[in-house]
């Protein structure tokens, strides 16, 4: 590593990225993914357990005055809601503080929020820590994801990015089961058991938490800020337990990046950014994210409603479905991950949106005709989603590998945010008062709304998707304090 005076600060030349980069899979990258992959795990024991337990806690006797369309609706929106706001107020903190001071903090908040949850004694202290667990969950899609991309090497990029995000779903299958035990008025009171699932999630987020303490701050991010004794430092530590677990030396890095250190990055400079010089890049995050968050945030919020309602399944035993969907869920990611890294982005984005939402569109039909039960909608739920989990995890792989690194966190929270707002918001908002009506063509309606928006994104993929597989993180798209760096985008010096 070299380094000189600039006007702005220190400039230096570096191969650290390319050490990144060139590392072996190990027992070292296990560590990241365990540590900052578990929380997902969380966030789906979140959202599932609020759509399990929606029936149950409009029953008299669960201690809160709240109707079932309250829970998937209002609380639903508002968890997400909270989720929007939290991710753009981390997220710029994310890319001027750090990664690991972020994601540290974010899962503090949720700890807290969601503990708070589960001493309710009203609607609106239910409404207000659900809003408020969102809000920790939002600021984490942010920092997470920005230190995965910049640690994990650039060819298990892809499936890694995907294994991790799909690991919301074993937390969906953990709140699924959970919630028929902690429904279950034979061993918890009616008031008691929905409490003992929120109480669990802060008990869990305070292990992750413990877990969290050993994973380091990104490298590159020092590099950019002025640190690069601490990158340097990091880097050689990771080299050499590597180098001591394969017992050989490791080959040497290609390549090295000049860079003029600087501290932070306006938020004009990084709006110009994202939407002048990559353009169409913001279309394609824009496109993914409201596709599968109106599919997610609505059925996941809803599931539950839709088997009560049309198939007279028990409140208690609804979590047995969701587990089978959620199953089905977690597989997508970590069966199709890895041909995100081989056959490509484009391809595999595009084809996951497509087939979910051809599929979805085929259930539809058939509930319209009255030819599914409460298994075999589970069971095409389970199909549509095995797609739709794989394509909407490579949302957040996508809008955190396409732009420079100094707009990271930030662009992850941006199209998070108004993806989200405007798929994740409406959708339960609109599932729930289609589904509370009772009437089957209302909820077709509903099914076919989440199928034309997946379609659509699967489209945009197709024609705009980034060949970012394989590439270096700074090949994608050159970090803004890079030498010779500057407005170049969709159209320059960043290909695809």
């Amino acid at each position: 590593m070299t380094t000189a005076q600039a006007g702005t600060g220190r400039t230096i030349t570096t191969d650290i990225p390319a050490r990144l980069d060139r590392l072996p899979w190990s027992r070292w990258h296990w560590t990241i993914v365990i540590g900052l992959g578990t929380v997902w795990i969380l966030d789906g024991l979140e959202v599932t357990v609020v759509g399990n337990i929606a029936s149950r806690l409009s029953e008299p006797g669960s201690g809160l005055p709240i109707t079932s369309g309250e829970v998937t609706g209002m609380a639903a929106a508002l968890y997400v809601a909270g989720a929007c706001l939290g991710a753009l107020f981390w997220g710029r903190l994310t890319d001027k503080w750090g990664r690991k001071k972020l994601f540290m903090i974010t899962l503090a908040v949720y700890l807290a929020a969601t503990a708070l949850t589960s001493i309710a004694f009203d609607t609106w202290w239910f409404f207000l820590f659900r809003f408020l667990t969102g809000f920790g969950i939002g600021g984490e899609y942010a920092a997470i994801n920005s230190a995965i991309d910049e640690l994990i090497p650039k060819e298990y990029r892809g499936r890694t990015d995907l294994m991790i995000n799909g690991s919301f779903w074993l937390g969906a299958v953990f709140g699924s089961l959970l919630s028929i035990v902690a429904l279950d008025t034979d061993i918890f009171a009616a008031n008691v058991g929905w409490r003992l699932t929120f109480a669990l999630g802060a008990v869990l987020a305070l292990v992750i938490l413990l877990v969290r303490r050993h994973v380091p701050e990104s490298p590159r991010w020092l590099l950019i800020h002025g640190r690069d004794d601490e990158a340097e430092r990091i880097v050689s530590s990771i080299e050499r337990k590597i180098e001591e677990e394969r017992g050989e030396p490791l080959p040497r890095p290609e390549g090295e990046i000049t860079i003029h250190q600087r501290r932070s990055v306006s938020f004009l400079e990084i709006g110009r950014t994202v939407f002048s010089d990559y353009r169409r890049r913001a279309v394609l995050g824009f496109s993914l994210f409201i596709g599968q968050a109106f599919l997610y945030n609505a059925i996941t919020f809803g599931f539950g409603a839709i088997l009560t309602t049309f198939f007279d399944v028990p409140s208690g035993n609804t979590g047995y479905y969701f587990a089978v969907i959620a199953l089905g869920n977690f597989f997508g990611p970590l069966l199709l991950g890895k041909l995100f890294d081989t056959v490509g982005r484009r391809i595999m984005i595009s084809g996951t949106y497509l087939l979910s939402g051809l599929l979805l569109f085929g259930t539809a039909w058939l509930f319209d005709q009255g030819s599914l039960s409460a298994d075999t909608m589970t069971a095409c739920w389970c199909a549509v989603l095995f797609f739709a989990s794989a394509g909407a995890s490579s949302a957040y792989l996508t809008v955190s590998e396409v732009f420079p690194m100094e707009t990271r966190a930030m662009s992850i929270a941006f199209f998070y945010a108004i993806g989200t707002a405007a798929g994740g918001i409406s959708g339960p908002l609109i599932f729930a008062k289609l589904t509370e009506s009772g009437v089957v063509g209302d909820t077709v309606l509903a099914f076919q709304i989440g199928a034309t928006l997946m379609c659509l994104a699967g489209l945009a993929a197709a024609l705009l998707a980034v060949k970012a597989e394989r590439r270096s993180l700074e090949d994608i798209a050159k970090p803004l304090t890079a030498a010779g760096s500057g407005g170049r985008g969709d159209s320059g010096g960043a290909r695809g």
